[in-house]
């Protein structure tokens, strides 16, 4: 038996068929069952798992039709339009699902009508009903008001008139009732007996492609998963070429024949509908996910969706039938990388409208970054008819640091020059040639009011005794007043 608190009083939620044997109900007292009956065992509900176990049962009913809703916390509505000659018809489906229910240790009752409203009494009052269309108000009649999803405060108001069947309240005049009880009274015997149109809410997305194989006997090895999925690539390249899309992002549903449900998803930086590479992205998932995998007695249906699409954009090849598009193979690597190891395990670099050099560039997901060949790091390529006094961006340099590092500079040959040695790291590095100063000011219109305005900033590339070259900038300027703060310098990145 089930327990629950309404009103700081633990009353029966639910119960077993011993308990209903004992003359036990729902919503009687927990003290007073105990004292009927002291040996009975009670257990605390917990809402959050009779959750959790319903969105699984809801997953589990995809293999049936995609539209699946959760009905409060003890139903499911399923959109079977469309679906059941896939099945054999309407009752050999019904029976199926109430036997697959029944193997996996739940006590369930189905009904199945032109309407929600008509499907969900018969399956309350019934348990086991195909109610054909124009029979809803049949079905409807005898049974009590609750049968019509109404609120309990209009149950009890409609039963206090003597209106106590659906019948009764379809029978009575509709103004007097919508006056008296509310629209939604009537809204709800209009959706069930089919008047109103009643739509379903799918709890998940709709796929716009799915291919699906359902197995005589069940798979559990991954090569086995892996074949399945290059027959459904297979099949959905036919489509995606009809519609001259390619997919964005693919799932792979693998039903397992005790219930459970596993949905493994991929992305792709570039619409695909190539099979080959479609099977290789999931085999990197599938090697990725494997020891989280669990098989169990194996897979019977295994369903391949296209989630996202977008348009496919065909590159014309040379006579050799080759495509020059180096870009491909940069995005399959980064599809195939991210398929390993995640979507924040390859980041790429965006230009930014900044022109400080820690803000000029930003990494974004691989995705989500325009595609497309960036210009090189450090300079603009000339255009191919450029005029002679044509100037060019200063060299940048390959490696920038993310926060610039504080430098110790001992002296300068001039105030505003660049610095004869610094000390970096603890180590001491003597300045052979320099090059700037480059000044960057700061982006006011970035600063909030009352913030300082940030120090102007003088860039030099620094080459010292051995070599080696770095970009470093003095921050702030020299000023002749006694109490003004003396510039300080930072190392900001190294050349190659």
């Amino acid at each position: 038996m089930i327990s629950h608190r309404d009103n700081n009083t633990q009353r029966i939620a639910a119960l077993d068929e011993r308990a209903e044997a004992l003359r036990l109900k729902r919503g009687m007292g927990i003290a007073d069952a105990r004292a009927m009956h002291p040996s009975i065992d009670v257990v605390e509900a917990d809402p959050e798992a009779d959750r959790r176990l319903l969105e699984g049962l809801a997953d589990w009913c995809d293999r049936y039709t995609p539209l699946v809703a959760i009905d409060g916390e003890d139903g499911l509505f399923l959109d079977v339009t469309g679906c059941t000659h896939l099945f054999g018809g309407e009752r050999a489906m019904q029976d199926e699902i109430l036997a697959r229910f029944f193997q996996q240790g739940f006590d369930v009752r189905a009904g199945l009508a032109s309407t929600p409203g008509a499907a969900w009494a018969a399956a309350r009052f019934h348990g086991d009903r195909i109610v054909a269309g124009g029979e809803e108000e049949a079905l409807l009649s005898p049974l009590p008001l609750s049968a019509l999803r109404i609120a309990p405060e209009t149950r009890a108001s409609l039963e206090s008139v003597g209106l106590r069947t659906a019948g009764a309240v379809m029978a009575a005049p509709r103004a007097p009732l919508a006056r008296r009880f509310g629209a939604t009274l009537l809204l709800r015997l209009d959706q069930a007996l089919g008047r109103l149109d009643e739509a379903v809410s799918p709890r998940l997305p709709v796929a716009p492609l799915s291919v699906e194989r359902h197995l005589a006997e069940p798979v559990v090895l991954t090569d086995d998963i892996e074949r399945l999925v290059s027959r459904l690539a297979i099949a959905l390249k036919t489509d995606l070429e009809r519609r001259g899309e390619g997919a964005r992002t693919l799932a792979l549903l693998l039903f397992r024949v005790d219930g459970a449900v596993n949905r493994i998803a991929v992305g792709t930086s570039r619409p695909m509908r190539e099979p080959r590479l479609i099977q290789r992205l999931f085999h990197e998932r599938l090697t990725a996910l494997e020891q989280s995998i669990d098989a169990g007695f194996g897979f019977d249906l295994v369903r391949l969706s296209v989630l996202s699409v977008a348009a496919f954009d065909l590159v014309q090849g040379d006579l050799t039938g080759e495509t020059d598009d180096d870009d491909a193979d940069i995005a399959l690597f980064a599809d195939r990388v991210r398929a390993r190891l995640g979507e924040a395990a390859v980041l790429k670099p965006v230009v930014v409208e900044s022109h400080l050099p820690e803000r000029a560039v930003k990494t974004v997901p691989f995705t989500e970054a325009p595609q497309g060949r960036a210009p090189a790091a450090g300079r603009t390529p000339p255009p191919r008819t450029a005029p002679p006094m044509t100037v060019y961006p200063p060299e940048r340099p390959v490696r920038l640091f993310r926060s610039p590092e504080p430098i110790e500079v001992p002296a300068t040959e001039i105030p505003e020059g660049p610095p004869m040695n610094f000390r970096w790291r603890r180590a001491l590095y003597r300045v052979a040639r320099a090059e700037g100063p480059e000044r960057i000011a700061a982006e006011w219109w970035r600063q909030l009011p009352g913030e300082e305005e940030a120090p102007t900033r003088d860039y030099y590339r620094i080459e010292d005794s051995e070599g080696r070259r770095y970009w470093l900038y003095r921050q702030g300027l020299y000023n002749s007043a006694p109490q003004a703060a003396p510039p300080r310098w930072f190392m900001h990145g190294v050349f190659a």
